[in-house]
């Protein structure tokens, strides 16, 4: 592909769809229920009360499926009855472990149980016990990103994701966007190849940077919608492509 695909007239076309539907999703409230346990949904929402919930699951989203990852917070406050940040933070290292191994709360639960821990003592000892520290100080969206990072066993995908639910999901206000870029996971990389943006064999480095080409101000404001096209609709096989609100633009890069 050439540069010259990148203007394509219907390409601008499905930006500004998509830059709308992400700023109604930015703008407006929604239900994003981070797994299909209830409890644990409530958990992660109660941002305010323990953020270091949120802070904990953003960790432990990787190399399972997200939904299970969620869940993670959940089933170790059933298993020491709370999730009071004092309670948790008294847990050793060998403790953590058990929980991890005897629940099977990850697939690498030795690995992902001291990232776990880690992140505790993190939280302790970076922002006295109190994970929201880490963006109720109205900061540059790079600062939340880089902060992140700092945890053992979060990527730059992890910590962008998790900013960009923070802005989007949360409202928590910050100085720019600039920095949250687009997470490319399976379902938004589908869409991308299948609307035209990349061709097939694309990196996920060539996703992040079109989408800062597409949109420099908030590249990240495609997640959600292209995450729910390529879920619902853009499948790998069979797509719906009727029941897509984009259909009429789209390539149909199969």
């Amino acid at each position: 592909m050439t540069s010259k695909h990148y203007i394509h007239v219907n390409h601008k076309k499905i930006v500004q769809i998509l830059i709308k539907k992400g700023s109604d999703l930015l703008n407006g409230h929604y239900e994003e229920p981070f797994c299909n346990n209830e409890d644990a949904n409530k958990l992660l929402c109660s941002i305010k009360q323990y953020p270091h919930a949120y802070v904990l699951a953003c960790v432990m989203d990787r190399q399972i499926k997200a939904e299970r990852a969620w869940e993670i917070p959940y089933k170790v406050s059933q298993e020491i009855g709370g999730f009071d940040f004092d309670k948790l933070s008294r847990l050793s290292l060998a403790q953590i472990k058990d929980i991890f191994k005897k629940n099977r709360l990850h697939r690498f639960n030795d690995k992902i149980s001291e990232c776990f821990y880690l992140a505790i003592q993190k939280i302790k000892a970076d922002y006295h016990g109190d994970a929201s520290k880490i963006w109720d100080d109205y900061p540059a969206s790079a600062a939340v990103v880089r902060r992140f990072l700092e945890f053992k066993g979060v990527g730059v995908k992890i910590a962008t994701m998790a900013a960009n639910i923070l802005v989007r999901y949360f409202k928590v206000p910050m100085k720019d966007h600039l920095c949250i870029d687009i997470s490319p996971d399976v379902h938004i990389k589908r869409v991308f190849i299948r609307l035209g943006f990349i061709p097939k064999d694309a990196s996920n480095e060539e996703v992040i940077y079109c989408a800062r080409e597409l949109n420099p101000e908030y590249p990240g404001i495609f997640d959600l919608s292209c995450w729910e096209i390529g879920r619902n609709w853009c499948r790998p096989t069979n797509p719906v492509c009727n029941e897509c609100y984009l259909n009429s633009y789209c390539q149909k890069v199969i």
